[in-house]
């Protein structure tokens, strides 16, 4: 499948993000940690706001770099997503919801006080009885 965008470049606010994360998770990988903040920003509801995202730091990948395995199921995903919001989906339009998804949820996840270890970042990808956190 054609990704949205060969290379992928994080903003600087998104390195300094992600560099907490990987403090609290032990998880070294880049493109670990931004697979699960495009899952997380997915998971919302709302389209991200279109907002400028600049380019401005030293943290590069390719798409198959970021996707793994997986890149194809997360191109889709993307796919579907853009397709619900009623955005479209020319490479364009997958290339900037790709970067705002990407950011958003880099944000999200840096943001979350409930983060702090790599326990608590798996917790919030599963399912919770009556919106309960699931115990430890």
């Amino acid at each position: 499948m054609e990704p949205p965008t060969n290379r992928i470049l994080l903003s600087q606010t998104a390195k300094d993000q992600l560099l907490k994360l990987r403090r609290f998770t032990k998880i070294d990988q880049w493109n670990i940690l931004c697979r699960w903040a495009f899952c997380r920003s997915l998971a919302e509801p709302s389209i991200p706001s279109p907002v400028p995202i600049p380019a401005d730091s030293n943290v590069e990948m390719s798409w198959r770099v970021f996707g793994g395995e997986m890149s194809d199921i997360l191109l889709l995903a993307l796919k579907q997503r853009c397709h619900n919001d009623g955005l479209g989906c020319d490479k364009e339009i997958l290339a900037n919801q790709f970067r705002l998804h990407l950011h958003r949820g880099i944000g999200y996840l840096a943001g979350d006080p409930n983060i702090k270890k790599i326990e608590e970042l798996i917790t919030i990808a599963l399912p919770s009885q009556n919106n309960q956190p699931i115990a430890k």
